[in-house]
C-alpha cells in the first residue's frame, strides 16, 4: 500500500503530477469550460504505474469500508483498472472476482457482453471520472439486469464541479443511485496540495479560481 492511508491521497497527486497524467495550463472540458487542470488517466501506461495506481485505488476502496463482493470496470479504460485493482487488492488478502462488459455482444464462444466473473452479490463499479455518469449508468442497468447489486463506484479524481444543476456529477450519481462514490483525491485536495507545492504555486490562482466559479 502507498504508505499511510491518511498521507494517500497527497501522494497520488504527486505521483499523477510526475507521471504527467496530472496536468496544467488551459484545457477545454467535455462542457466547454476552460480548465486550468486536465487527468488522463490513459496516461499511466505502464506497468510500475498502473501497478501504483491499483495500489492507490485499493488503499482509498479499503479506507472506505464499502462492503463488496465483486469489481466491476466498464469498458474501456475501467477494464485495465478493474484488472490492476483487483491484483492490488489480492495482495493485501482481498482476493474477489472482477468482470467487465464488452460494447458489442459477442454471437460466438462463450457469447454475451460479460467478460469474467458473473454478476452477482454487491458489486463495486471503477473507473477513472465522472463526467456525464453514462458510464455508471450503463454499469448500474448490466449489474441490476444480472440480479445482482450495485455496491458504489470508485473513481481517481472527483472534479467537484457543477453539472446541469447546483450537484455535481459525482452528487447526482449518489443521489440517483444511493450509493457511495468513492474517490482517491478531489479538486479540493488538489488545492490543499498546491498550498505546499512551492514549484507548483503559480498553478493555484487559477485552479481556485476554477472552482469559485464552477465548483460545488
Amino acid at each position: 500500500m502507498p504508505a499511510e492511508q491518511t498521507d494517500f491521497t497527497a501522494q497520488f497527486i504527486d505521483f499523477a503530477i510526475k507521471k504527467e497524467v496530472l496536468r496544467f495550463g488551459e484545457f477545454k472540458t467535455k462542457a466547454g469550460r476552460l480548465s486550468p487542470y486536465f487527468f488522463n488517466a490513459g496516461l499511466f501506461n505502464d506497468g510500475e504505474s498502473l501497478m501504483k495506481l491499483g495500489e492507490f485505488y485499493a488503499a482509498a476502496i479499503l479506507k472506505s469500508g464499502v462492503k463488496f463482493d465483486m469489481v466491476f470496470g466498464p469498458a474501456y479504460k475501467g477494464i485495465t483498472l478493474a484488472a490492476t485493482i483487483s491484483i492490488a487488492l489480492a495482495r493485501v488478502g482481498h482476493n474477489l472476482p472482477y468482470a467487465y462488459n464488452r460494447k458489442e455482444e459477442k454471437d460466438h464462444g462463450e457469447g454475451g457482453m460479460i467478460v469474467g466473473a458473473a454478476l452477482q452479490g454487491r458489486v463495486l463499479i471503477v473507473d477513472d471520472v465522472i463526467s456525464a455518469g453514462t458510464s455508471v449508468r450503463e454499469s448500474v442497468d448490466m449489474i441490476k439486469a444480472a440480479g445482482a447489486i450495485p455496491a458504489g463506484v470508485v473513481i481517481a479524481i472527483d472534479r467537484q464541479e457543477r453539472g446541469l444543476s447546483d450537484l455535481s456529477a459525482v452528487q447526482e450519481v449518489e443521489k440517483d443511485y444511493g450509493m457511495p462514490v468513492i474517490k482517491i483525491a478531489s479538486l479540493a485536495d488538489l488545492i490543499t496540495f498546491l498550498d505546499g507545492a512551492t514549484d507548483l504555486a503559480a498553478f493555484k490562482p487559477a485552479v481556485q479560481a476554477y472552482r469559485n466559479t464552477y465548483g460545488i
